[in-house]
């Protein structure tokens, strides 16, 4: 049998063909981010009703970015330790003191509760993950900034077209980071963005545009002055164009991971995994089970590609962080991954489903 993808970028024609156009241009990047940068980030600032899009290299150089926009040298920053490395990461790279908060029993999302425990004066930003494509709950962590006057930056790597209470992500916060990575629903061979919306839209669109570049601005032909301190994080044309051709079907192919999870919802014979939720994205698809490398080894040999997201940030060597966070530990030592993305058949879901069913221990 043909070997079931995890992650496979659903891509056609127009791909192809913007690939091709863009080959023969000779225009492949520019700092400045002109040409289908700016097409791209204009597109996806109204597809989410933004207020501004600034795009970048990596969902990674959108957190850093981000994260810069606030002086947090010595200071919190609140965050789970189920995400992806890059979440943590972004908060050295920036001076910060990453503080491990636990998650939601359901959605492995950010527990606000758990968040409201780990305040401090010295807390300055809350930075939740929309786990998997679960929207999080928004409302508290809005009330939560407002009621104590810190900030708050979204990781939405796996949440490119999710939405909460019909508004999409992107739109809600005053800042939020996307991923365009291969693997991600909206895929470029790099990609990333962070969108913004409040007061303070314009001045965040002209520092972060300037920090994309080398913290090059002013630029008049051939001069320059340089006012931050930046990194080379634009976005290239070719990431540009086969995003615009991806956002084209994006809420297409959302559809069909919708309705992939909704028959792994009534298939799987477990309560213990992802809640059926028609605001997510579902960029993963996550059960917890009891024997995790019995099961990875068996859907291995049966050409079933799975995966772990994520073993918990603070129990890694780096970070080392004694925090107990139950919830998370356990989601950690059990959560694996199972394919979800357009381009399976429903011989490929009834095979992956029976094989769970069969295999794994809940």
């Amino acid at each position: 049998m043909k070997k079931i993808k995890l992650f496979d970028p659903h891509v056609g024609r127009g791909e192809e063909r913007a690939i091709i156009n863009t080959l023969y241009s000779k225009f492949w990047a520019s700092g400045a981010g002109t040409g289908k940068v700016l097409e791209f980030e204009e597109k996806f600032r109204k597809y989410t009703k933004a207020s501004s899009c600034v795009a970048v290299n990596s969902g990674t150089a959108a957190l850093h970015l981000a994260l810069s926009l606030f002086d947090i040298k010595g200071k919190e920053v609140i965050l789970p330790s189920l995400s992806f490395v890059s979440t943590a990461h972004a908060i050295l790279y920036n001076g910060g003191i990453p503080i491990f908060a636990d998650i939601k029993e359901d959605t492995l999302c950010l527990d606000p509760e758990s968040v409201r425990k780990k305040i401090t004066k010295k807390t300055k930003i809350i930075l939740p993950v929309h786990f998997a494509g679960v929207p999080c709950d928004m409302k508290q962590f809005l009330d939560i900034k407002k009621e104590n006057k810190i900030n708050l930056v979204e990781d939405a790597a796996h949440a490119a077209g999710a939405s909460y209470n019909n508004e999409k992500i992107g739109k809600i916060g005053d800042i939020t980071c996307f991923s365009f990575h291969p693997a991600k629903n909206l895929a470029m061979p790099s990609g990333g963005a962070i969108t913004s919306n409040g007061i303070k839209t314009k001045q965040y669109v002209e520092i972060l545009r300037s920090k994309r570049w080398c913290g090059i601005t002013n630029r008049k032909g051939p001069k320059y002055d340089v006012s931050y301190l930046g990194w080379n994080y634009y976005m290239n044309e070719f990431s540009a164009v086969i995003g615009i051709e991806q956002l084209k079907k994006l809420d297409k192919m959302n559809d069909r991971r919708k309705k992939i999870a909704k028959f792994y919802d009534k298939e799987i014979n477990t309560d213990k995994k992802i809640p059926f939720n028609s605001g997510c994205s579902y960029h993963l698809y996550w059960i917890l089970v009891k024997n995790r490398d019995y099961l990875l080894k068996k859907m291995n040999e049966k050409n079933v590609e799975v995966g772990i997201h994520y073993k918990p940030i603070h129990i890694m060597k780096l970070y080392n962080n004694k925090t107990k966070l139950p919830v998370t530990e356990n989601a950690g030592s059990s959560i694996i991954t199972i394919p979800i993305h357009p381009n399976l058949t429903q011989d490929n879901l009834t095979e992956i489903v029976k094989l769970v069913n069969k295999y794994a221990k809940f």
